[in-house]
């Protein structure tokens, strides 16, 4: 089985190409240029690296959210034209439960917290263990406030991993709230990448958990700020 993964959600982009469990190449940049600049001349420069004819991938991994919605968008575009393209099925992979995979084979007593900055005092998280190898879902990812989260983590009375573009925005939150025995990742496995979502990709494929390029659609979890902004307008005009 050979999984093309990509990663745009968040501040990173990074691409993947996984052959049976096999990680075969990984290319991640955490730097300014923005994703549109920079995802396909990546897919690029990693398929000529590695000789790898598209043709030749089973099926599309990509990190479908929650994140940034205009990275959530280039990575649902370009794969959605790739799976269109070949004609090959696409793996929607939530990016919460990608991050959680890069703390693989933590003890099942310790919480792995994903967190990413969502403004407005807010993360997309979720809360996950692993258990027998297994990555479990404590709590599915949602959009909440940190002082929330950091709340219920307290109340799970367990060691906490948290990782995460959210980690530098709140760590000082955490250190003041966080009644319970907790780290922060190191950076090699703090932030998004592909290899996770490879890795992922390659199990939900043999469940079956897979879609057509037509189907995908990259999960937002709240609406975008311009969304909010022109609803807040129409109410204010029906109001007048």
């Amino acid at each position: 089985m050979k999984i093309l993964a990509l990663d745009s959600s968040g501040l990173v982009a990074s691409v993947a190409i996984m052959e049976d469990d096999n990680l075969v190449a990984e290319y991640t940049m955490n730097y300014k240029k923005t994703h549109s600049q920079t995802l396909l001349p990546m897919l690029d420069e990693l398929k000529k690296a590695v000789q790898l004819d598209l043709e030749s991938i089973d099926a599309i991994a990509v990190a479908a959210g929650p994140g940034s919605f205009t990275g959530l968008r280039i990575g649902s575009a370009t794969a959605k034209g790739l799976g269109l393209a070949l004609d090959k099925p696409l793996i929607g992979i939530p990016t919460t439960e990608a991050l959680a995979y890069n703390l693989y084979g933590t003890d099942e007593d310790t919480l792995i917290c994903p967190i990413m900055d969502a403004r407005r005092s807010q993360v997309y998280t979720g809360v996950y263990c692993f258990q027998n190898g297994q990555l479990q879902t404590l709590k599915a990812q949602d959009a909440l406030p940190m002082d929330a989260l950091l709340d219920e983590l307290n109340q799970m009375g367990k060691k906490v991993i948290f990782l995460g573009d959210g980690v530098p925005v709140f760590c000082e939150k955490i250190q003041e709230m966080c009644q319970v025995p907790y780290l922060f990742a190191p950076g090699h496995v703090s932030r998004q990448r592909a290899g996770a979502v490879a890795a992922l990709g390659e199990i939900y494929y043999r469940q079956g958990k897979i879609e057509s390029a037509r189907e995908h659609q990259p999960d937002y979890l709240r609406v975008s700020q311009a969304e909010r902004e022109r609803a807040q307008r129409l109410k204010k005009s029906q109001n007048v």
